[in-house]
């Protein structure tokens, strides 16, 4: 590896996404390795590694500010940790085969209570949104989360959770495999579950 570069690690921590980008592209090598290999032959033809690492990226460009040590072997390590967990994360889900419920069927407009319902499932807040909010608050608190997400999580639980398409379905309108799908599926969730609990105090109390 490299000598340590103080200065870049500061940077990419701080919120330069041209510095991590850098140390991404420098490293980025060294943390697929620990995913090599690892893809078992059933799942060969729904997942692979540059699926892994692309969600790996964003989770490190969403995560950059929890790395602790600031050089190399340190970014490296928590990197492969993330990658680790991102494919462990596909494969349950792919194992899983986790389909839309047959009650949300695909549909052209998205409604009020599609949106509670994704509150409900991620439980990001800690009153029960279809009792104690209005219909309008849990679409606007969603919507604005939402936009906080990056490109991929927002479109998988657009198309997937709000609108009720099939992975298959999304991975083909996103251009992507359907273990990818799963992938960004379950890391979109986490990230918006985040953001609703930080939102939660927006809800109305119960009447």
């Amino acid at each position: 590896m490299a000598e340590p570069d103080t200065e870049l690690f500061d940077q990419a921590i701080e919120g330069d996404t041209t510095a991590l980008r850098t140390l991404l592209t420098r490293y980025g090598s060294e943390a697929r390795r620990a995913i090599q290999g690892k893809i078992g032959r059933k799942w060969r033809s729904v997942l692979e590694e540059d699926d892994v690492m692309q969600v790996t990226y964003l989770e490190a460009f969403l995560h950059i500010d929890q790395l602790i040590g600031r050089n190399p072997a340190s970014f490296v390590a928590w990197l492969r940790r993330i990658a680790e967990n991102v494919l462990r994360d596909a494969i349950r889900e792919l194992e899983r085969k986790k389909r839309p419920n047959p009650a949300n069927r695909v549909q052209t407009v998205v409604t009020e209570e599609s949106y509670v319902a994704l509150v409900e499932y991620v439980g990001g807040t800690s009153t029960t949104p279809s009792r104690h909010a209005r219909r309008n608050e849990a679409s606007e608190i969603i919507k604005r989360a939402m936009q906080q997400l990056p490109t991929d999580y927002r479109d998988v639980l657009q198309l997937h959770q709000l609108e009720g398409r099939s992975v298959s379905e999304v991975a083909t309108k996103m251009g992507r495999s359907e273990g990818a799908v799963y992938m960004i599926r379950v890391r979109a969730l986490e990230r918006l579950r985040s953001l609703l609990g930080a939102e939660s105090k927006f809800f109305s109390d119960p009447a």
